[in-house]
């Protein structure tokens, strides 16, 4: 049976065979005895995106892997960057740290700091998470844009489902990878809803790349 640690675009956290590009916590909220979580969904605003090999450190998936002999904190596991910052982690300073100086670095052109600083950020994403909002699925109203001008990297939700958007195509997401893609003008115009942290949108306009899952260069209408 699969460990629930499998995160969709929205934050939201999954028990499915699928395996992912990236790891990642927001803390510690799994009971290592039982590998199951507990009621909490994050202890900590610092939602970060790890790299799932760093310097040889092999830790039991949701087991007892704190200093101490406690938990430590809860794996996460996501299809991609580009999933992982939808549903509103930010890379790592430790095992992804050029990642996290371009992230913060286009931060700081976005909203004109010299010096931002990880409480910064990661305060404006919190507001911003879908999962610690608790407005999952996005309503009707939330989050309503148009999708010309969206960043590449950029995830929205247009009837059921989560689309990422790149090269003025929009991919289908699924926990295997993406499907078939779609033109923008597939959705006729009308406004859909942003997935992905107004934050982060940001971000990706001022340059930051993220990774992709290989699926997305593989798929065509």
């Amino acid at each position: 049976m699969s460990l629930q640690n499998r995160v969709d675009p929205f934050g939201q956290i999954h028990g499915v065979a699928a395996r992912g590009l990236f790891t990642g916590n927001r803390g510690i909220i799994h009971d290592p005895a039982t590998k199951t979580l507990t009621g909490r969904r994050w202890t900590t605003k610092a939602w970060i995106i790890c790299a799932c090999a760093y310097k040889g450190r092999r830790r039991e998936v949701m087991g007892y892997n704190g200093r101490n002999g406690g938990a430590g904190w809860t794996e996460l596991f996501f299809l991609d960057e580009v999933t992982s910052l939808a549903a509103g982690h930010r890379p790592c300073f430790e095992c992804r740290r050029e990642a996290a100086k371009a992230y913060a670095g286009a931060f700081g052109r976005a909203f004109g700091v010299t010096k931002p600083t990880v409480q910064m950020m990661d305060a404006r994403l919190h507001a911003e998470r879908l999962a610690s909002t608790r407005d999952v699925p996005p309503s009707s109203s939330q989050g309503m844009t148009e999708t010309i001008g969206l960043p590449d990297g950029t995830m929205i939700q247009s009837g059921r489902t989560a689309y990422a958007l790149g090269g003025g195509r929009a991919l289908p997401w699924s926990f295997d990878g993406y499907g078939d893609s779609v033109p923008l003008s597939a959705f006729g115009g009308r406004k859909v809803s942003a997935i992905t942290p107004a934050t982060t949108i940001a971000v990706l306009r001022e340059g930051f790349n993220p990774i992709w899952h290989p699926s997305a260069f593989s798929q065509t209408s």
